[in-house]
């Protein structure tokens, strides 16, 4: 009959679309290439709402601006039949806490210790939309990260993985390394199977986590997660939380390094992004010195760039306060002359650790100028003023 022609014939264009698809995200080295439909997260939309609605967002009101797009797929684009969803791993070759016991180093999160990875993903995936567009003669969009997409539902509904009890990704071939990007389009393609939870009763992320940021497993409150304080996050950090962070400075992969799948990651592919070795330890004496050009300087390309010298060194100074290094005094105090408010800050919260009472209140009493009201306010915290 011709009905069934035609859906045999489909069915092999599907077919055919969806392994020309996997062909070209292999040979872009991506790691992962599973394809969903755009109707297969209906619980997001709730599960965003509930999150918004408690505040867990904090500062970050542009995912309330985009609510209803990252909700549903179909919002953002109500054209899309397939979405396929791409994963590149970039598992670190350590355990990348071990550093954390080094006081007078910074840690820097693993994703950010090499080229930003938006646009490295991007470009990519540009690669793989542009040739299966001209195949297909379809339409096709890119999205990594910074678009209003949750990639991360859609990853657990094509199969990638599922979100664990720290709402990251977690696949049982690369554990919680995997960065993802996802292409929409308009063509037909083939659906994987999505996976199911394999944390069980397993907590550790939930434990590891320095500043308790999770109030219930599948919840975070990015209020106290150190990654959205250490990046997103804009001003003072609330001095309860200041000890807790310790030496990191830009992230935290605490609660995924903890994963105990990790150890079931395979090998990264011969095209993952390679680490710098200069940002895997950098010592907090050094990033203390940079000013706006060095710090534009030394993160070209990096990700770190993103947040801007001011609050790169907001975070630094809280390492240095953390440190108990006293060598580090003298680039404490030199930063309370700093332009920046939020350095002079941060600056006088790290002397108060760093100094002995008596060192403090000398001083603090060489410094009677300060025009700004927050940064006067660490001053009176610190018990002087």
């Amino acid at each position: 009959m011709p009905e069934d022609r035609e859906a045999e014939k489909a069915g092999k264009r599907r077919r055919a679309l969806t392994a020309f698809l996997r062909e070209e995200a292999s040979a872009q080295g991506f790691d992962l290439c599973r394809i969903t439909r755009p109707d297969a997260i209906p619980e997001a939309a709730v599960r965003l709402g509930q999150f918004l609605e408690q505040g867990h967002h904090g500062t970050m009101s542009w995912m309330e601006e985009t609510r209803d797009r990252r909700g549903d797929p179909r919002v953002l684009w109500s054209e899309t039949r397939s979405i396929a969803v791409f994963g590149l791993n970039y598992g670190p070759d350590e355990d990348p806490r071990g550093i954390l016991e080094k006081t007078d180093k910074a840690a820097i999160s693993v994703y950010a210790r090499n080229r930003d990875y938006h646009d490295v993903i991007k470009g990519r995936l540009k690669e793989i939309a542009t040739r299966f567009a001209a195949r297909s003669k379809e339409d096709v969009k890119v999205f990594v990260d910074t678009a209003p997409v949750m990639e991360k539902p859609l990853a657990a509904a094509a199969g990638l993985g599922w979100q664990g009890k720290h709402t990251n990704l977690v696949s049982r071939t690369h554990g919680s390394w995997l960065f993802l990007g996802s292409m929409f389009t308009t063509a037909d393609l083939e659906p994987d199977e999505p996976e199911i939870d394999h944390c069980g009763s397993c907590r550790a992320c939930l434990d590891v986590c320095p500043t308790a940021a999770f109030p219930a497993p599948y919840q975070l409150d990015a209020r106290r997660c150190i990654s959205y304080l250490t990046i997103e996050h804009k001003g003072p950090i609330d001095p309860q939380l200041r000890p807790m962070i310790g030496n990191r400075i830009y992230g935290c992969d605490d609660c995924l390094a903890a994963c105990p799948w990790n150890k079931f990651a395979s090998a990264a592919s011969e095209m993952k992004l390679v680490a710098r070795e200069d940002l895997k330890e950098p010592s907090i004496s050094f990033l203390l010195t940079l000013d706006d050009a060095a710090f534009r300087a030394f993160f070209s390309g990096s990700p770190i760039k993103r947040i801007g010298r001011d609050r790169f060194i907001r975070n630094v100074l809280i390492a240095a306060g953390n440190s108990g290094e006293r060598a580090l005094i003298e680039l404490c105090r030199d930063l309370t002359k700093d332009p920046s408010s939020v350095v002079r800050g941060m600056a006088v919260w790290a002397l108060s650790r760093l100094m002995t009472a008596g060192e403090f209140r000398a001083f603090a009493a060489e410094r009677d100028d300060e025009p700004d009201e927050e940064v006067r306010a660490e001053w009176k915290m610190a018990g002087v003023m």
